[in-house]
């Protein structure tokens, strides 16, 4: 029996979703607390945009290396390490007594999460034919923004129920039962399903091109960095400001609860959902994947920018619609790896996408400690002037995925093989 045509590759399949939907919750739930950080740890807004960033520099520093080690070593053990290192992570975060287990345990969630995505691709990629495989990455990725919906007003009003540390331990112990049973469905059950494929693979290991002379190759490629800074400017500046200060700045700047403030994220996720399929939709029918990229760059961009036009506090019908463009760019931001299957030889589009995915988190890593710098400077809680003078960041990241969009060279009719894409 083959993997490919066997049933039990929709346990797989499953299985793996599941723990991809409640491994990228704990991204941005800590979002929800922030300010209960704050006051039960007498922390400053630098030192919470800190552990926000802790987490998105492990997975951003990670991204390329775990994709390098998972095509060497294979990506079962580790996807079964990632999950349990996230939920470790989450178990100490919600134990934790001070600022230094919060850093400690952010990392490990960090950790964990960077080896999340790219091996969940290359488990599905051997378990499914190229058909099934490309459309179900579409369901992985509405099963990551699932998960950053449950991270909103579900998550916020178990909060407001039970406390903070309640949930997060809960979620800790899911986890760490998650990382078990992905063990046996990844690694002991298909030895006993599946015998004959595992001696055979062994015989069909190819001479591989080293490491140094892909990095070398990518680095000096101009559309690695496009894609680079496209994700730079979309993805970093949405995830960096959800994660870190989009409820705190609804309920200073606007006198919202917890609860409704967290609609704004929701409402910037219903954007996401949206925003994958139908800018592929439309980037196939014109033929062109800069065209429609170039313009969800512009509206992102000039979504910021109406942050600080309106002394960082826009009309609220206008912060809902700015809420819902942010999302649709950051679902559209897979366009990023379609411009990596056109451009780069199959054998070199995991490494180049990792790459291209550390540009979304590296600057998901640098927005919230400087945004927090910018609210302690000039005193979060007093006005919203610290947000006025914080949108700044933003506008300056999605100006340069606007730039790295403009430095994509089209390519449309290469007919290269569909492979990976990271969210």
């Amino acid at each position: 029996m083959e993997k490919q045509n066997s049933r039990y590759r929709w346990v797989v399949f499953a299985t793996v979703l599941f723990a991809y939907f409640l491994i990228v919750s704990q991204r941005t739930a800590p979002g929800l607390i922030s300010d209960q950080l704050m006051k039960d740890f007498s922390l400053t807004a630098s030192t919470i945009g800190l552990l926000t960033s802790i987490q998105f520099l492990a997975y951003a520093g990670l991204q390329v290396p775990i994709g390098i080690l998972s095509d060497r070593f294979g990506p079962n053990l580790f996807l079964v390490i990632g999950t349990l290192l996230n939920g470790l992570g989450t178990l100490i975060y919600s134990l934790a007594q001070n600022e230094f287990v919060l850093l400690l345990a952010r990392l490990l969630v960090g950790a964990g999460d960077a080896a999340i995505w790219v091996n969940l691709v290359i488990i599905l990629s051997q378990w499914f034919k190229v058909r099934e495989f490309v459309s179900l990455l579409g369901f992985a990725a509405v099963s990551g923004s699932f998960g950053f919906l449950l991270a909103t007003v579900p998550f916020s009003a178990w909060i407001a129920h039970s406390g903070w540390r309640a949930p997060f331990l809960t979620t800790g112990i899911m986890l760490c039962l998650c990382g078990i049973l992905l063990y046996y469905v990844l690694v002991r059950k298909p030895k006993q399903l599946f015998k004959h494929d595992a001696a055979g693979t062994g015989k069909q290991k190819k001479k591989k091109e080293k490491t140094v002379v892909i990095l070398r190759r990518m680095f000096t490629h101009r559309q690695a960095w496009a894609t680079f800074f496209c994700h730079f400017g979309v993805v970093g500046t949405y995830v960096g400001f959800i994660g870190s200060w989009a409820v705190p700045y609804g309920m200073h700047v606007y006198g919202m609860t917890r609860s409704d403030a967290s609609q704004l994220i929701m409402i910037g996720l219903f954007g996401a959902i949206i925003g994958a399929p139908l800018t592929s939709w439309i980037s196939s029918r014109l033929d062109s994947i800069k065209r429609p990229y170039l313009v969800v760059h512009l509206f992102v961009f000039f979504s910021w920018v109406a942050f600080f036009l309106f002394s960082g506090k826009p009309p609220y019908f206008m912060l809902v619609i700015i809420f819902l463009v942010m999302g649709y760019g950051n679902g559209a931001s897979s366009l990023t790896f379609a411009v990596v299957r056109k451009s780069f030889d199959i054998k070199e589009v995991g490494v180049v996408s990792g790459f291209a995915n550390t540009g979304g988190f590296l600057s998901a890593v640098l927005l919230p400690i400087i945004f927090g710098k910018v609210l302690d400077h000039y005193q979060l809680a007093s006005s919203n002037i610290g947000y006025l003078y914080g949108f700044i960041i933003p506008v300056m990241f999605s100006l340069i995925g606007l730039i790295g969009c403009f430095l994509i060279k089209e390519q449309r009719h290469e007919a290269k093989q569909p492979s990976e894409a990271i969210v």
